[in-house]
């Protein structure tokens, strides 16, 4: 590892810590969930070491406590987690082009919205050093919060459950907020899905789609519109 990389790998590190304190706090609680459903403590930390998912994770363990089938639990998992094929688009055009594709595969494993959203803030070229040093220390977060709150069980009272439970939007807040104070693009952009997001709660027919495809849709509709209005000049 030359010095340059070693140096992207240690901001992706510093600034994967606080994706890592939010991910202890909210694979807590699907670790106490998970086992209060029914698994082990050692099926629940394989859960979050393979899927590395919030969303899909929570829907999923539903369905595994409901009985539902393979099918269903598949089907579920593809539609709240196809988005991340969309953020593995937008990074892949981010990556500088002599980019080996064992990079690109091993990244793809750690593409959520937190660390996306961190390596879409970096000027210019990503490097996969970067994405690494994130992901080492984000995904045994998430992977550690749930084995933690697993063994627990269910011995914390709920008022603390629920303090855990919001702590990513907290965390999410603070990874949106500084580029978009910076670049009015992405301030317009996180207003446009934000607004989006509240008629497809509100509205009769859209409040029907489920939050995958409403992410998905959301996603297409404000980031097409924003790359035909403001295009990034050094990526065309």
């Amino acid at each position: 590892m030359n010095n340059k990389t070693y140096q992207h790998y240690q901001h992706g590190l510093r600034d994967g810590i606080a994706v890592a304190l939010g991910y202890f706090a909210v694979s807590f609680t699907f670790g106490m969930e998970a086992v209060t459903s029914g698994l082990s403590i050692w099926q629940a930390a394989l859960i979050s070491l393979t899927n590395v998912t919030s969303a899909g994770q929570f829907s999923g363990l539903a369905i595994i406590a409901a009985g539902g089938t393979y099918l269903e639990l598949a089907l579920t998992q593809l539609v709240i987690n196809l988005r991340y094929c969309l953020m593995s688009f937008s990074l892949a055009q981010k990556l500088d082009k002599t980019t080996s594709s064992l990079h690109r595969y091993t990244m793809a494993y750690s593409v959520t919205d937190e660390i996306f959203a961190l390596d879409t803030s970096q000027t210019g070229d990503l490097h996969p050093a970067y994405h690494y040093g994130i992901t080492s220390i984000a995904v045994p977060g998430w992977v550690l919060g749930t084995l933690a709150g697993a063994i627990s069980g269910s011995l914390l009272p709920s008022f603390i459950m629920s303090a855990l439970g919001i702590a990513i939007y907290g965390m999410f807040l603070a990874i949106i907020i500084p580029p978009a104070k910076k670049n009015r693009t992405i301030l317009i952009v996180v207003l446009a899905a934000m607004a989006l997001s509240f008629l497809f709660a509100i509205l009769p027919g859209l409040k029907q789609i489920t939050s995958g495809f409403a992410i998905i849709l959301i996603t297409v509709i404000v980031a097409g519109i924003a790359a035909k209005i403001r295009p990034i000049e050094n990526h065309l």
